[in-house]
C-alpha cells in the first residue's frame, strides 16, 4: 500500500499556527514587492480566487482584506524536518516531493492496516508540529495523490485495491495525470469528459489522441499504476516540484518558487554530506509537454545560493516561448561526497 501525505496550506498554516491573530482570516505568504507572487494562500483566501503563483497585486485586488505574511523559511524547514521524521518512522520507503509532500510505501499490509498507519501519522504530525496533514491511501501513486487532494484539508481518504477503476470512473478527465487543459479541450470536443471514457478507448483511438503515451494514459485511467516509491538515496539525482493551482505565464512569478526549491535541495544534499555537479529545471506546460534546461557547475556544491542562481538561469532558458506553465521543478544530479572547495560560479 502507498500513502500520499501532503501538509495543508503549509506556509500559511505555519503562519497561522505561530500567530493566533491570523487564524480564520484570509492570508497569503509572499514577498512585499509589486512583482512578488503568492507562495501559499490560506483556505480562507481561496474562495476569493487567491492561489499560489498569483501575482500579489492581483491577490490584493481580489481580496482587499487579505493579510500578507512574509515567508520564514527556517520555520518551514524545521516543521518539514519534524514531519518527515514521523513519516520515516511509519514507512519502509519515503519519497520526498517537496518540504510538505511525500509518497510512502508502507509495505504489504491490508487496507485497514494502512488506514491505521495514516491515522497515526496524522496524530503524530499534529502533536509534533500543530499542523494538519491530508493523506490518501491506495495501491498506486496516482490514486493515492488524487485521494489526498480530495480529502483536503485534514482528510484521510482510502481506495481499496481493485476499486481504483470505479473510484476514477466518474471523475473529470482533467484529474488524470497526463491530461492538461489543451488535451482536455480536445477530449471534450470528442465528447470525452470522464475518466471512464478514456479507460474504454481502443488502441487506435489512444494513438490518435495521445501518441505513444496512449497505452500508459489508459492504464492510469483504469487505475493501473505500478511505479514504486523511490528513496532519494537510491538514485543519482533528487528533485523538488511544484504544481500550480492555475497555469502561470510570467517567468518572474516562478523565480521565487525555483529559489525555494533550490534551498530545499541544498538542505537535502547537506543532510547526506553530498554535493552536486549538475542543476536542472523542468517545466511542464499546460498541454503536459515538458521542457527543460540544465547546467554544469564548475565545482560540486551544496550552496543554496549557487544552486538557486543556476536554477534561475536554467528556468529563463527553458521558459523562452514556452507559454502557460502548470509545473516547475528543480533537480540536482551527479552527486559526490562533500569535500571539494566550493565556489559561487557555474558554467
Amino acid at each position: 500500500m502507498i500513502l500520499h501525505a501532503d501538509l495543508d496550506a503549509f506556509y500559511a498554516a505555519v503562519a497561522q499556527r505561530d500567530d493566533p491573530s491570523l487564524r480564520g482570516k484570509p492570508i497569503v505568504v509572499s514577498g512585499s514587492s509589486r512583482r512578488a507572487v503568492v507562495l501559499t494562500a490560506s483556505y480562507e483566501a481561496r474562495p476569493y480566487g487567491v492561489h499560489s503563483a498569483l501575482p500579489l497585486y492581483m491577490a490584493l485586488e481580489r481580496c482587499p482584506e487579505l493579510i500578507v505574511v512574509r515567508p520564514e523559511f527556517e520555520k518551514y524547514r524545521a516543521a518539514s524536518k519534524a514531519v518527515f521524521a514521523v513519516l520515516r518512522a511509519h514507512a519502509k520507503t519515503v519519497e520526498g516531493l517537496s518540504l510538505d509532500e511525500a509518497f510512502l510505501d508502507v509495505g504489504d499490509v491490508t487496507l485497514d492496516q494502512a488506514i491505521a498507519v495514516g491515522r497515526q501519522i496524522k496524530s503524530e504530525v499534529r502533536a509534533a508540529t500543530s499542523l494538519t496533514i491530508s493523506i490518501g491511501v491506495a495501491a498506486g501513486k496516482m490514486v493515492a495523490k488524487i485521494a489526498s487532494d480530495e480529502g483536503k484539508p485534514d482528510g484521510l481518504t482510502a481506495v481499496p485495491t481493485g476499486a481504483e477503476r470505479e473510484y476514477l470512473s466518474k471523475k473529470p478527465v482533467g484529474r488524470l495525470w497526463g491530461v492538461g487543459p489543451k488535451t482536455q479541450a480536445r477530449l471534450h470536443e470528442r465528447g470525452i469528459e470522464r475518466i471512464e471514457q478514456i479507460a474504454a478507448l481502443s488502441d487506435e483511438q489512444l494513438a490518435e489522441m495521445f501518441g505513444r503515451w496512449g497505452a500508459g494514459v489508459r492504464d492510469l485511467a483504469r487505475g493501473i499504476d505500478d511505479r514504486p516509491v523511490v528513496h532519494d538515496d537510491s538514485v543519482r539525482s533528487i528533485s523538488s516540484e511544484e504544481t500550480f493551482e492555475r497555469d502561470v505565464t510570467d517567468v518572474r512569478a516562478m523565480i521565487p518558487i525555483v529559489r525555494e526549491q533550490a534551498r530545499e535541495l541544498s538542505e537535502r544534499l547537506r543532510k547526506r554530506s553530498l554535493c552536486a555537479y549538475t542543476v536542472a529545471v523542468k517545466i511542464k506546460l499546460a498541454d503536459f509537454s515538458v521542457a527543460g534546461r540544465q547546467t554544469s557547475l564548475v565545482q560540486p556544491t551544496d550552496d543554496p545560493r549557487v544552486i538557486g542562481g543556476a536554477a534561475v538561469f536554467c528556468l529563463k532558458k527553458a521558459a523562452i516561448g514556452a507559454g502557460a506553465v502548470r509545473l516547475v521543478g528543480v533537480r540536482v544530479a551527479a552527486r559526490v561526497a562533500r569535500g571539494a572547495k566550493q565556489i559561487s560560479l557555474f558554467g
